[in-house]
């Protein structure tokens, strides 16, 4: 029996489902507002610099999350296809 976990090139580069491009955008728009808050120091107080910060860090992570979600099993499939096909995932090949 193969392995069929994904590594992190494989869910990236996988096909994101519906419900997780929707969601995504929600995060992006997070990170957004922190970029924002924090591009604009002098005028803000120094808290609001800081939690614009906090927000851009939490969007990347929420952005990068639901970008590596991929639906489970015909892309387990599609993987292991492209594995053999290119003699192995690229993260291998580096």
């Amino acid at each position: 029996m193969q392995d069929s976990k994904l590594n992190i090139l494989d869910r990236l580069t996988l096909p994101t489902p519906r419900f997780f491009r929707k969601i995504r955008s929600v995060p992006v728009a997070v990170g957004a507002v922190g970029a924002i808050l924090v591009a604009a120091p002098a005028l803000l107080p120094a808290a609001l610099v800081s939690l614009g910060g906090y927000l851009v860090l939490a969007g990347s992570i929420g952005a990068a999350v639901s970008s590596a979600a991929v639906t489970p099993g015909e892309q387990v499939q599609q993987a292991q296809e492209r594995k053999e096909l290119m003699g192995g995932s690229s993260a291998e090949s580096l």
